[in-house]
């Protein structure tokens, strides 16, 4: 069964070219570094024998007082992604008559859907997103059958960029079995500025098959450190604890992440100055002619089809690393200013630009 997954394909760093700086634009990682109390408290850290708290209890509390919720409605895990493969451990395989369970999610979404879906033993259903990049909800409704136990919302899609709004989400829930668990993945809420944006914590406090995904790789810097969480009422938390990695988050995880917290203030600075970038690269994108479809995470998506190989290879020449996906389009990050704007002097020279289809 493995060898017939998808493999995951991280984003490449640029290639060296003579006279111009490299910028890395294919990852959606935050070009900024931590704020400087993460890094103080990193360089703290010196009890590397023991092994971290496998329940991450500080994390945990400073987690329960940032969203107001319940310390052990909390599970934490190796990223967002890592405690997404808990949850998929844990509510979807096989059943006992040998078939698999069913996970439905939009397409293209989150690249590691697929591979996580099948290392669990279950079938994956995909939706293709709408011409604008967006969740087709309708059709995942439809899709539901007796076999969908887990769906996956990826709000702000990735790569395509779009949001959920509440309305939507909301409608969607109650749509579907009560049973089946709804996974509101937010890998990238803390760039979101649509007025009309899904809050997931509000969705999981209402309904009880809600779990919410986020982590601290984006917005905080921490890519490299690994600690994200799931949100859900006791009633699936107390499962999914059972399938919790032990000792997924490490203690520098752990306490860069608490210290990132306590000075949130300064991460919404870090990105909000992102969020203005992606409106400037977003707002030259579309002045040239560009469909672009709306960009609420730390990247921009463009539906080049059959020249995405083509653009990324440009782009290379360029110094800059974007991230293609096969004959589909080009995700390409939000990084420094200077990077941006030399993706943007590319575009403009580019003859085959996207169109809104």
């Amino acid at each position: 069964m493995v060898d017939r997954l998808p493999r995951y394909a991280a984003g490449k760093p640029p290639v060296a070219v003579d006279g111009l700086a490299s910028y890395k634009l294919s990852s959606n990682e935050n070009p900024l570094p931590p704020i400087p109390a993460v890094v103080e408290a990193i360089a703290a850290q010196t009890d590397f024998n023991r092994y971290p708290d496998p329940l991450s209890t500080k994390l945990r509390t400073a987690l329960a007082g940032f969203l107001d919720v319940p310390a052990e409605d909390i599970v934490t895990g190796a990223g967002s992604l890592g405690a997404l493969t808990q949850l998929l451990a844990t509510f979807a395989g096989q059943n006992d008559d040998g078939k698999p369970d069913e996970v439905i999610y939009a397409w293209r979404s989150f690249e590691a859907y697929p591979i996580c879906v099948g290392l669990a033993g279950a079938e994956s259903v995909r939706i293709p997103v709408t011409a604008d990049g967006r969740h087709d909800l309708d059709a995942m409704a439809a899709a539901v059958t007796a076999r969908t136990r887990v769906i996956l919302l990826c709000t702000p899609n990735n790569p395509t960029g779009p949001i959920l709004t509440a309305a939507e989400t909301e409608r969607f829930i109650r749509s579907v079995p009560s049973d089946v668990v709804v996974v509101i993945d937010e890998a990238y809420q803390e760039f979101v500025r649509a007025e009309d944006a899904v809050d997931g914590i509000r969705m999981y406090r209402k309904y009880p098959n809600v779990v919410v995904l986020r982590t601290f790789s984006k917005a905080h810097g921490l890519a490299g450190l690994r600690v994200g969480y799931s949100v859900s009422q006791p009633q699936l938390t107390q499962h999914l604890r059972v399938a919790a990695t032990p000792f997924a988050v490490s203690q520098i995880a752990e306490q860069a992440a608490v210290v990132s917290l306590q000075n949130f203030d300064q991460v919404v600075e870090r990105v909000q100055s992102l969020v203005e970038e992606r409106d400037r690269v977003s707002a030259g994108l579309r002045d040239l002619g560009w469909f672009v479809p709306d960009a609420q995470g730390n990247f921009v998506w463009l539906d080049l089809g059959a020249n995405s190989a083509e653009f990324a290879q440009l782009a290379g020449e360029r110094a800059l690393s974007v991230r293609a996906f096969g004959n589909e389009g080009v995700r390409v990050s939000i990084g420094e200013a200077e990077a941006n704007t030399r993706f943007l002097e590319l575009c403009a020279v580019y003859t085959k630009p996207p169109r809104r289809s």
